[in-house]
This record gives C-alpha cells, sequence and structure tokens, in this order.
C-alpha cells in the first residue's frame, strides 16, 4: 500500500474530496494539521488512516517530526502534497528531506514560487512576460519606472495570491511605497491592460494532460482586495486554441508532472507597443497547485465530473477512470461583499436563478479578501447569460 502525506487536508473545506478519493484508490492517507482531530469533517476523519496533530504548522520542526513518525511507522513515504500555495516550499524541503520524489524538490523553488524566476521559462516556451525589475534600490528602480511609465505594479517576488501588490501611478507613490514597504524582496513589472484567463489542468506523469480547463477574471484581483469589492470569474465551457497551445507549452517548460497547476495569463485589451496586439496572450505567473477557493468544485458543475477522483486517478494509477467532460457549462462565480445594499435579496436570487443554482453559502474569513463574503454559483450555457446574472446579483441601490 503506498503512503500519502497530506499536509492541511482541512483547508481549503471541500479538499477532504482528494483524501476520499485516494482512499477509496486504495491509498493509505496520512494527516498532519494543526485543527484538532475531532474539529475535522467526518467525512475527512474517514479518509485518513491516522492524523497526526502539531500546534504550527509554520513549525517546519514540528512537522518534520510528524514526517518522521509516518516514516518510522508505516514507511516511505511515496507522496507528500497540500496543494495549497501557501505550504508549497514547505512541501519542497519536506520532499528534499525524505527524498521524496514524487513532486517539486527545493531546487525547483525559484522557478515556480519566485516571480521573476518564472520569467526565464515563459521565455523559453516562446510566450511574452511584462518587463521587470527587482526592487533594491531607488535609484534604478525610478530609472526603470521612468523607463516602461506609469502605472506599475509592485508585489512581493515571492507571494500568495494578490497580497501586498499595488499599482503606483507616479513618483510621489513610488516615493511612499518604497518610505512604508516591509523588507521582503518585490518585483516591479510595467502595468499590462488586459484581463486574467488561466489554463488550469491535472498533468499526468509524463507531462500530459488528463484534465485541462479555465477561468476568465473580468476584475483586478488586486483591485478586489484593495478596494474591498465584490468578486466575480466564471469557468469556461471549453478553452480555445490559444489558450490551449501556451497552457501546454508552459507545462512543458517548467517541467510539470503528476500535479495539478493554476497557470495565469493576461490577455490584452488593446495593443500595447512594447507588449503586443489587441487578444495577444502573455504569462502572468505559474501557481502549481488547484485554483484557490472553491474552483475545483465549480469543475466539477461546469462539466459534471468530479476533478478530485480524476486527480487522485492520476496520482494512483497514472491516468483517469473517468470521463473529464460530461456536460459543458459556464459556471460563474459572484462574490457579494458585506455592506453593500444590493438590489436583490437571497430569496428574489433563488427565485430568478434558483433553477440553474448550483452553491451557494457564506465564504470563510481566511478566503473573504480576494473573493468576498457571500457567494452564489450558477451554470449558464452562454457568456451573455453569465454576464445578466452579474449585473443582476451585484446591482445596489443608489
Amino acid at each position: 500500500m503506498k503512503n500519502f502525506v497530506f499536509l492541511s487536508p482541512n483547508f481549503p473545506e471541500s479538499y477532504w474530496q482528494f483524501c476520499a478519493e485516494l482512499k477509496a484508490n486504495g491509498m493509505r492517507v496520512l494527516g498532519i494539521g494543526d485543527c484538532p482531530y475531532d474539529q475535522l469533517k467526518p467525512e475527512l476523519r474517514d479518509a485518513l488512516h491516522e492524523y497526526y496533530k502539531v500546534d504550527n504548522l509554520g513549525n517546519y520542526d514540528e512537522v518534520f517530526r510528524a514526517v518522521a513518525f509516518f516514516t518510522f511507522k508505516y514507511g516511505k513515504i511515496d507522496w507528500l502534497e497540500s496543494n495549497n500555495e501557501f505550504w508549497l516550499e514547505r512541501d519542497a524541503a519536506l520532499r528534499t528531506e525524505f527524498h521524496i520524489t514524487s513532486g517539486f524538490m527545493n531546487e525547483d523553488m525559484e522557478r515556480i514560487k519566485y516571480k521573476s524566476g518564472m520569467k526565464a521559462y515563459y521565455a523559453k516556451a516562446g510566450i511574452k512576460t511584462a518587463r521587470y525589475h527587482l526592487v533594491t534600490d531607488r535609484e534604478s528602480t525610478f530609472a526603470f519606472a521612468h523607463e516602461v511609465g506609469y502605472p506599475v505594479i509592485v508585489k512581493p517576488d515571492n507571494g500568495v495570491g494578490a497580497s501586498s501588490t499595488y499599482k503606483l501611478r507616479s513618483d510621489e507613490e513610488l516615493e511612499f511605497f518604497f518610505n512604508t514597504k516591509d523588507d521582503v524582496l518585490y518585483i516591479m513589472e510595467e502595468f499590462v491592460n488586459g484581463h486574467v484567463r488561466t489554463y488550469d489542468a491535472i498533468i499526468g506523469p509524463n507531462g500530459e494532460p488528463i484534465f485541462e480547463s479555465g477561468n476568465v477574471t473580468p476584475e483586478s484581483l488586486m483591485d478586489v482586495v484593495n478596494t474591498n469589492d465584490n468578486s466575480i470569474y466564471y469557468i469556461v465551457r471549453e478553452l480555445s486554441d490559444e489558450m490551449l497551445d501556451v497552457g501546454r507549452r508552459t507545462v512543458e517548460s517548467f517541467g510539470v508532472k503528476s500535479r495539478f497547476v493554476h497557470l495565469e495569463f493576461f490577455v490584452l485589451n488593446e495593443d500595447q507597443p512594447a507588449l503586443g496586439k489587441k487578444g495577444d496572450i502573455l504569462g502572468l505567473e505559474v501557481n502549481m497547485r488547484p485554483a484557490g477557493g472553491y474552483t475545483p468544485d465549480l469543475y466539477n458543475f461546469a462539466y459534471a465530473t468530479n476533478v478530485y477522483k480524476i486527480w487522485a486517478d492520476m496520482i494512483a494509477f497514472g491516468h483517469s477512470t473517468i470521463p473529464a467532460y460530461q456536460e459543458r457549462h459556464y459556471c460563474a462565480f459572484a462574490g457579494r461583499r458585506d455592506g453593500k445594499n444590493f438590489v436583490m435579496d437571497h430569496d428574489a436570487i433563488m427565485y430568478h436563478y434558483g433553477h440553474c443554482m448550483m452553491m451557494y453559502g457564506r465564504i470563510p474569513d481566511a478566503l473573504s479578501g480576494a473573493m468576498a463574503n457571500q457567494m452564489y454559483v450558477a451554470n449558464f450555457d452562454t457568456e451573455d447569460e453569465v454576464w445578466d446574472y452579474y449585473r443582476a446579483l451585484l446591482e445596489c441601490h443608489e
């Protein structure tokens, strides 16, 4: 029996399904987390062969001891994953120390976690990216900002999501940033007037895609976080040939195998002389884990499939045992922010959209910065219907 160590299997909440499908495929699933055992979902407790509680997942020594204990008790660990951006470096460090060769190791982190390190691998794939500068001294940083022109975007070179990401519009704002920033290394990029589309996939052991999807994020996630706004994105019915091409080239260039990935791209909204023509696709950043929040559930709704099982099949067998797509819909997520005077209340939403509503409910505080507070997820057959839905749900009284 193969041993699979799952770090933080209780967050996001739906990740118990990864564990359940691994168990159903005959694997021994060993959990490590800081949540008390009796507070885990019953479904997760049923999926785990054993659970090792640590006081703090951020304490490497504690987690190391947990993996060492499982190794002593059950033998060699075959897989170790969290499927969570926050723990990717922790995952890699543990794999390296315990010689678990089924995933990324310490030596891989520069190209998959550092935004500056990603640039060369996009270039290797023949995909353009925004020009960039690592923020060190004032003189060179101001020179870069003047070269590419304001606005510019600054964010941690090794960051998660849109946290600490800012659009700077002038020398004065750049000076304020220098005077108030923390000590982490920031990357500055020229501003790209584009919207974000993604290539999301489950990649097999030989680098082949087993499941492929993607989403469209019309609004800037940076703006959603920084302005405390509503949040919208939707799963596409089918990826365009262009997105399939850049996604697969990126997977090959980064050497991805046996992983769920969420790869972000800009699609230009207008011609930008230094970057390309309207509609051109640029690399934004790679995320070597599933898309965040409830997105795996949205894939399932859009295609009447089960990506938790497809992923677990890939781990256990190297291929999927179920169809990746049985239907094709647009699946639209609408996150409404507390404190706004929306025209439609919950009853009105359900009256108009109950027939196509797939999921609704409160969003955990840990996810609310990027996803707002109350979600409604619905299936549609056209993009026009998606946009009608967003206009209706997000309209506010004057």
